[in-house]
């Protein structure tokens, strides 16, 4: 394996790393990457067992395999049921004797794969089309599988065509990309090549495919993904997709019913809703559709309100709406009379439960991130777990008493021999003396008597959260295990913490946040556990956004870290999503413009003194990497100290694990030299 330097976990600073006796080592990155990260369980029909995905890294190789895992809900067994290099997407046939699943194991797009579970034996390639397909969803009582994929609209359901469409393109001498749409590109691809998204039939019988949305010239979710379930009588499908037309000036996800027989007449149950409806799953009678509805077309994280959509009244009603919280992932009991959820609440997302005809929600489970829950029988709900110590692994919450129990153990090898950091959870006074939540993450070894230098984090978003969960690329035990103290902060604007508190800083993203981070700095140094000569402050996205912004407006941090950070708001629109920037800033280029300039970081170039180091990647639409040229390019012709890293091959984030292991490196590295 490469051996990249790290150096900060190969020199003992002087007071920071502490070996237990027990031979417990600090935290590295190499650690982490060769962890195994299993997904979201998908429960039997019978809730008897769960199948999930598990993702490994081969670091030599830069690549990673997915298989499939088979879990017992009750006793634990587990065994490996797949070993292909990417099964995943799995779904339970309704005798919960076979599973579907997508498989590139033969080469080519993802295709449908069954295996039997009861015969045991390899798994069955189902179809072969000329296009991925994702999303795969049986259909009750029947042999047939629903699934989704991208198509060219003019095949007319010829595949062949298809084919014969898709050649032309691939060898077109041609690279131009022309368009006329307000949305063009999403975080790395463009979506100039023509592309639509359908739901499809396939009879496991003759394979026949079946064009379910034959007329659908518009895309689910931009994403990639798709929201649809199947009604308990198999005649329709409810879907989540956008409802606006070229040239996308906005987007709007509405909620459609699409008939199973293939005749694509589609029903926009909620046209009257300007903003988003999502996520609509059916009870299990099959008379209402559960689904979530936002209100603001251009706030992002306006809170969504389950509603209930009575498919013979055609009424709706609003079941958590009194409710101070944005839920997610519904799901209906068996009878049909409660309803559970998932939503982040002060930096962790919780489980909970409310009655099918609204009234008072119940917390089930508190504590790290949940995902994925689903019933297991009458008195479990099994889940995907992690907090900012603990890694992904499946667990199961007891209904009666919400005890959890962990059922996996993928990384308990390298984690019983990790010295974790401690992690503090505290509230502090920030701007206009609101309560801000932060957490702090103690280096391994901690000692009280001593003054540690300081790392500020600054999340993305900005509405989202530093929550409770174990990051793979913004890790809060891999920042403090060299021996920093890491601060936390969950500053206005922080999703989990109530709709006025995510909204306070829609049309002004600099005021509230730089306040609450410099309060949270000065709760550190008040507190006595940091040396205030040695304190960096570091972001992405819209954390770099406010690192620039802090270089413009304090000298107090020894250096700074801006990873794919927003510096002009101009440039902001020329990003993959320019159509609500305006309601975002509070201005823009052609209104507004000293409003927008207000909060605009390169406008306050004058007082930059901070070292920064600018990290950025070539495929970044989301943050075009002339954010950080710009931001560098200025430092240096400052004389300022700066140091660029820029990556002609990641994106917004850093995905592969050479290099993540090498941004790491740089990371460390610049602390070091200013921290030590």
């Amino acid at each position: 394996m490469k051996k990249y330097s790290i150096f900060l976990f190969a020199i003992c600073l002087s007071g920071f790393i502490h070996i237990q006796a027990q031979d417990l080592q600090p935290f590295d990155p190499v650690m982490m990457w060769e962890m195994s990260r299993p997904g979201n369980p998908v429960v039997s029909p019978d809730g008897q067992w769960s199948v999930f995905p598990v993702t490994k890294y081969e670091i030599d190789a830069n690549t990673s395999t997915t298989n499939l895992f088979l879990l017992h809900n009750e006793n634990g067994a587990l065994r490996q049921i797949t070993y292909g290099d990417s099964d995943s997407g799995p779904a339970w046939s309704p005798d919960g004797r076979k599973i579907a699943f997508t498989s590139r194991r033969h080469g080519g797009p993802p295709q449908i794969h069954i295996i039997d579970i009861a015969k045991g034996g390899e798994a069955r390639k189902i179809s072969d089309l000329p296009v991925g397909v994702y999303g795969l969803a049986w259909f009750p009582g029947q042999e047939r599988i629903a699934f989704a994929a991208n198509v060219l609209p003019d095949y007319d359901g010829d595949w062949d065509k298809h084919r014969e469409l898709q050649k032309e393109m691939e060898e077109s001498k041609v690279t131009a990309k022309v368009t006329e749409n307000n949305m063009y590109r999403y975080w790395d691809r463009w979506l100039t090549d023509g592309h639509v998204s359908r739901l499809f039939a396939i009879d496991l019988k003759d394979k026949e495919v079946t064009d379910l949305m034959p007329e659908n010239g518009n895309f689910f979710g931009l994403m990639g993904g798709v929201s649809y379930d199947i009604s308990p009588d198999g005649t329709t499908i409810a879907v989540s997709k956008n409802s606006t037309q070229p040239p996308f000036e906005r987007t709007n996800h509405a909620i459609y019913l699409v008939p199973t027989d293939g005749s694509g007449v589609l029903t926009n149950i909620t046209p009257d809703n300007p903003a988003n409806d999502l996520n609509p799953v059916y009870s299990p009678d099959g008379r209402y559709i559960l689904y979530g509805k936002q209100s603001i077309y251009h706030f992002y994280a306006d809170k969504v309100v389950m509603t209930l959509y009575d498919t013979e009244e055609g009424s709706f009603t609003e079941l958590s709406d009194h409710i101070d919280l944005s839920t997610e992932q519904w799901f209906w009991s068996d009878d049909g009379q409660t309803i559970y959820f998932l939503a982040e609440d002060r930096a962790m997302k919780s489980v909970f439960s409310i009655p099918a005809g609204g009234g008072i929600h119940t917390e089930i489970f508190r504590g790290g991130t949940n995902n994925g829950a689903a019933l297991a029988g009458d008195h479990h709900l099994v889940f995907n777990h992690h907090n900012l110590s603990a890694p992904p692994e499946i667990y199961k919450v007891n209904l009666q008493d919400g005890n959890a129990t962990k059922l996996t153990g993928f990384n308990d090898a390298i984690t019983d021999n990790v010295d974790w950091g401690e992690i503090e959870n505290v509230t502090y006074k920030g701007a206009d003396n609101a309560d801000i939540q932060m957490f702090i993450n103690y280096p391994p070894g901690y000692d009280p008597d001593k003054k540690y230098p300081m790392v500020m984090m600054i999340h993305g978003g900005p509405h989202g959260i530093f929550g409770d969960s174990f990051h793979f690329r913004w890790n809060s035990q891999l920042f403090a295990a060299p021996g920093y103290i890491v601060a936390f902060p969950n500053f206005h604007g922080s999703t989990s913490f109530g709709q006025d508190f995510v909204q306070s800083i829609h049309g002004n993203h600099a005021d509230l946040p730089f306040r609450d981070i410099m309060k949270a700095t000065d709760y550190m140094v008040e507190r006595g556990l940091v040396d205030e000569d040695r304190m960096a402050a570091a972001g992405g996205s819209y954390g770099g956004y406010m690192v620039s912004w802090i270089a413009g407006h304090t000298d107090r941090f020894a250096c700074l870290i801006n990873h794919a950070g927003v510096y002009d708001l101009h440039l902001q629109f020329a990003s993959d999503f320019s159509a609500n920037r305006k309601y975002q800033y509070g201005g823009s280029p052609w209104e507004n413009y000293d409003q927008m300039n207000a909060i605009n970081p390169s406008q306050f170039a004058q007082n930059f003194a901070s070292p920064m180091l600018v990290i950025h990647g070539e495929l970044d639409y989301r943050v075009p990497v002339a954010h950080g040229f710009m931001v560098y390019n200025i430092y240096k012709n400052m004389g300022l100290d700066a140091r660029l890293v820029y990556y002609p091959d990641e994106n917004h984030w850093i995905l592969t694990p050479q290099n993540s292991l090498f941004w790491y490196d740089e990371f460390y590295g610049w602390l070091e030299r200013y921290l030590r």
